[in-house]
């Protein structure tokens, strides 16, 4: 199955009139029984540009973590400008190599089936580089596929801590890698070169604190704005502390073996990430869903590509619907804002007291005076893949109908994390 992102590009933004798009949508998708998920065609390629342009030139990694339908995946790195999946498991990265010829896993394995599996491959040897922080993850490899069992070397990538040490406010960041300084970065580097039956061919470091964090809080427009401006300085003063530290670390490394590809950033840092001069490439893929967590930044805003719809199943009172399901809840924090978002009908909140439910989701408001057992409400997920996980396709939908069906990884029977 394709999907023809070019075609799309430059169709009308439908999205920005909210009672004709919701409108659209439930029109497009009447004759499906909800749960369905939905793919906005002309807002997926409004994204997709929209995250190359502020990219300004680099090219695009596409975080396959974010999107878990591999026709979006495939569309995507279609287009001029993306290049290569960053994966999240290596045994994801070894389906993915079927057809993708350029997969970095983006994080460290410890799956030994996976690693025997790689390294018997010549072909997958070609296309997949693993993750390392710390000579145990080669130890790892050693023990568990020994080189003389190897059909070639195997292309590993070091990732540096992108965290950032922010005055009163102590380390801000992920908890990643253990190396931080470009000194610990030449060592590791060192040890790599070292290690028969490996190979060096790339850097990651991936600033969460200003790629996962939006400098627009929600809360009154006092807060708000106190919170922005402060997340806005560290953001600044971070991007500043990075872009040397790793251009340092990256400097360094490269005296030890001439990388191919320096990752870094995320959806919401391609502007910062793009200006630095050290990284050749961007990981980016929540963006090109859109979920509401984006609503948030004040640098962009995506269109809400994919989004969901739940049926309408019990009234309690007049003023109120309930939804079946609901709790399709965004990895991070527990707090509301990994909640999915009810978008229509417009004038409709859940209950304080119940939320989004693994079975059903109470509504009130206005919004939920107006529906009757069998209507639908339209509900935007948070982050990234979990609206996926929980799908077995999306219907795409382009000037007012259907299509396409896609399948997610989890209708391709997958599961990987």
């Amino acid at each position: 199955m394709t999907i023809g992102l070019e075609a799309a590009a430059g169709a009308p933004a439908v999205w920005r009139d909210e009672q004709r798009y919701w409108r659209g949508l439930t029109a497009a998708t009447a004759h499906l029984d909800p749960p369905v998920a939905v793919i906005g065609l002309e807002a997926l390629a409004h994204n997709a540009r929209s995250m190359l342009d502020r990219a300004h030139g680099r090219p695009i990694r596409v975080a396959s973590k974010s999107i878990r339908v591999r026709a979006v995946q495939d569309a995507v790195l279609a287009l001029p400008g993306y290049a290569g999946v960053l994966a999240y498991t290596l045994a994801e990265a070894l389906w993915l190599a079927e057809t993708v010829d350029d997969v970095v896993v983006g994080y460290p394995t410890a799956d030994r089936e996976a690693l025997r599996r790689l390294v018997a491959d010549e072909r997958l040897l070609v296309r997949v580089t693993l993750m390392v922080d710390s000579t145990a993850h080669l130890d790892l490899l050693d023990a568990t596929a020994p080189v003389a069992s190897r059909a070639g070397e195997v292309r590993v990538a070091l990732e540096l801590d992108a965290s950032y040490q922010a005055p009163a406010l102590g380390r801000l960041g992920v908890w990643r890698s253990p190396v931080h300084t470009p000194a610990e970065a030449h060592s590791l580097a060192v040890a790599i070169a070292r290690r028969p039956g490996v190979r060096l061919v790339g850097m990651m470091a991936y600033e969460s604190q200003i790629a996962g964090v939006g400098d627009r809080p929600s809360g009154s427009r006092l807060r708000s704005a106190v919170m922005g401006r402060v997340i806005g300085r560290m953001q600044t003063a971070s991007s500043a502390e990075l872009a040397e530290r790793r251009g340092a670390a990256v400097e360094a490394v490269r005296t030890v073996a001439p990388l191919e590809f320096v990752n870094g950033g995320g959806t919401g840092s391609l502007e910062s990430t793009s200006a630095d001069p050290s990284v050749t490439e961007i990981a980016a893929g929540s963006g090109l869903f859109g979920g509401h967590l984006f609503d948030t930044y004040s640098r962009f805003q995506p269109a809400p590509a994919a989004v969901f719809a739940l049926p309408v199943v019990r009234k309690p009172t007049p003023r109120m619907a309930t939804l079946l399901g609901g709790g399709w809840v965004a990895s991070g924090p527990p707090a509301l804002d990994r909640l999915p978002e009810i978008v229509w009908p417009l004038g409709t909140r859940m209950q304080a007291r119940e939320m989004a439910g693994e079975v059903q989701t109470p509504l009130s408001g206005r919004g939920a005076a107006a529906l009757a057992v069998g209507d639908r409400a339209w509900l935007r997920h948070t982050k990234s893949g979990e609206l996926s996980e929980h799908v077995n396709e999306f219907q795409v939908v382009s000037g007012g109908d259907v299509v396409d069906v896609v399948p997610s990884y989890r209708g391709e029977g997958k599961a990987f994390l």
